[in-house]
């Protein structure tokens, strides 16, 4: 009867560590450590936007949520509501632009320019 060879195993997977020792997946182990911390940090981060000469003040946080709006109560006009409606659709836009740009400036600084979907 003859022995059964056993396979080689290369010695940089051998036990010892998450990754088997392969350097590729532990680069991707730690962009997508500094991905998280920077998604944290943009969080915290907010952008205000103005319109209509100081009418209507939006504050969003670089993850594209909305914290505050302020109206100026010089601006409010029953009768001209679409005028104030407006105003606050301007200043969202702008504010919801302004963050995205930069969590993709933060995060291409991280990939390096590549485009990897669903991580924004």
């Amino acid at each position: 009867m003859a022995k059964r060879k056993r396979p080689r195993i290369p010695r940089t997977s051998r036990g010892g560590g998450g990754f088997g020792g392969n350097p590729m997946l532990s680069q991707l182990q730690k962009l997508q450590e500094e991905m998280e911390r920077t998604q944290a940090e943009l969080a915290e981060e907010t952008i205000e936007v103005s319109v209509g000469g100081g009418a209507v003040t939006v504050v969003v946080n670089g993850q594209q949520e909305i914290q505050s709006i302020t109206i100026s109560p010089d601006v409010v006009d029953p009768d001209d509501v679409e005028m104030l409606q407006d105003l606050i659709l301007a200043a969202v836009r702008e504010a919801l632009e302004k963050s995205t740009a930069l969590a993709a400036e933060r995060m291409s600084a991280l990939t390096g320019g590549l485009n990897l979907p669903g991580l924004l």
